[in-house]
């Protein structure tokens, strides 16, 4: 089957509100091996919103929405379905009596325009709302499938799971959706194109989708199949020639993020880490604390932003800096080592740069970064000079400083180089 969602609510054409309902619902319905093929956001207008559903039902054996279906006037989607029908409204009144008992357990008289929520289209079957007051409706108007959920996620969630699944499993065809997941770092999308599209291209029963983040490619190898197991032999021999392919640019087969297999390797290896950042402002630190359970690795992070700072956290010569000037790679080394020596960590990074957008000068140009990455025995540095705006800079550096812990543990690694 094949399905269309319509996100119903005028909020979510302005910059204000997104729209996760859809992705909630995506990741659900493939599980059940339906596929979406198109989501539509729409106003509150009724007109919209009848012309959303009359589009969509032409197309997709399956349309779900979620909103308008409150108490209030712009609460348009049970009108709007019924109207495209041909299909009266009526009164039910033991979804009334469900309204009216709920306020009653808040201690509060519920107020008449509730009883919008208990009109019914005529046929409808109506799906229980246990943690709100709108129910959802189930239609089956010319072999097709209209499913109204509402609005807010905590209610539409639990609805989906506890109403929706179990009538949906019961229509499917058996067919199940069969996926995995490549991520990429230290490589561009064109780049990573040119060296994986005949690989994959050789597959013509799998979707591939490449995705380019913020530092990382996502490559999505998928296939809808009535043999999941068929299906993740063949998933496992693209992914396998793609892991030949790439190498060590790849840092997870199964979607980890990028923090979490840095603290993995982190874990494994019993090594600890401390960070002495600039231009980064702490960015490094603040993405090797996201995992839980970071304190067995990460000993202490300073951001030392003026030159007094270096000097105080990091152990930088004032002379150093006088001479060779705060973006430099000669402090970016002695703030990796600095820090390292502090703390005791196993291994140190230090960052200095200008992120701009401001500071830069022909000889030290905005993006211009120097990272350098120390253990007890040797110190790594480089100089990279980042494209993009500050947030940009600051990411890119963070991706490369932490890339190369990745790299550090890797087998064959020679460590610090």
């Amino acid at each position: 089957m094949n399905a269309e969602i319509i996100a119903v609510g005028s909020e979510l054409l302005t910059p204000d509100r997104l729209d996760t309902n859809s992705l909630f619902l995506t990741g659900r319905l493939s599980m059940l091996g339906i596929r979406v093929s198109r989501k539509t956001i729409v106003g509150d207008q009724p007109g919209d919103i009848r012309d959303a559903f009359s589009e969509a039902l032409h197309r997709a054996e399956v349309v779900i929405s979620t909103g308008g279906l409150g108490p209030t006037l712009d609460d348009q989607t049970r009108e709007a379905v019924s109207g495209l029908l041909g299909l009266a409204l009526k009164l039910d009144q033991e979804t009334l009596q469900h309204i009216r008992e709920r306020f009653k357990r808040m201690s509060r008289a519920m107020p008449e325009i509730n009883i919008r929520q208990a009109m019914v289209p005529e046929g409808a079957e109506i799906l229980p709302n246990p943690r709100g007051t709108a129910p959802g409706l189930w239609l089956e108007p010319r072999g097709r499938r209209i499913i109204l959920l509402p609005g807010p996620p905590n209610e539409m969630e639990g609805m989906f799971e506890q109403e929706v699944v179990r009538r949906l499993a019961r229509r499917g065809a058996g067919i199940r959706l069969v996926k995995c997941e490549i991520r990429v770092t230290g490589m561009g999308e064109s780049h990573l194109e040119e060296i994986i599209a005949p690989i994959y291209s050789s597959y013509p029963n799998v979707e591939t989708t490449i995705l380019a983040g913020q530092g990382e490619i996502q490559i999505h190898p998928r296939m809808w199949s009535a043999d999941a197991e068929a299906a993740r032999h063949i998933l496992d021999e693209l992914t396998a020639k793609i892991e030949v392919a790439l190498g060590d640019h790849i840092f997870s087969s199964v979607g980890e993020t990028f923090e979490n297999v840095v603290a993995k390797a982190l874990t494994a290896n019993h090594a600890t880490i401390a960070t002495a950042e600039s231009c980064t402002g702490g960015l490094v630190a603040e993405r090797l604390t996201r995992v839980p359970g970071s304190s067995a690795y990460f000993i202490s992070g300073v951001v030392c932003y003026s030159n007094e700072a270096k000097t105080a956290l990091a152990d930088v010569s004032p002379a150093m800096i006088a001479t060779r000037g705060s973006v430099s790679s000669e402090v970016a080394i002695a703030m990796a080592e600095g820090i390292r020596r502090r703390s005791k960590a196993t291994l140190g990074i230090g960052i200095t740069g200008i992120a701009g957008p401001g500071g830069g000068t022909p000889e030290k140009p905005v993006g211009m970064v120097h990272i350098a990455f120390a253990d007890e025995n040797n110190t790594r540095e480089s100089r990279f000079v980042f494209p993009g705006d500050r947030e940009r800079v600051r990411w890119q550096a963070s991706q490369v400083a932490l890339d190369w812990v990745r790299r550090y543990f890797l087998p064959g690694s020679c460590g610090v180089n």
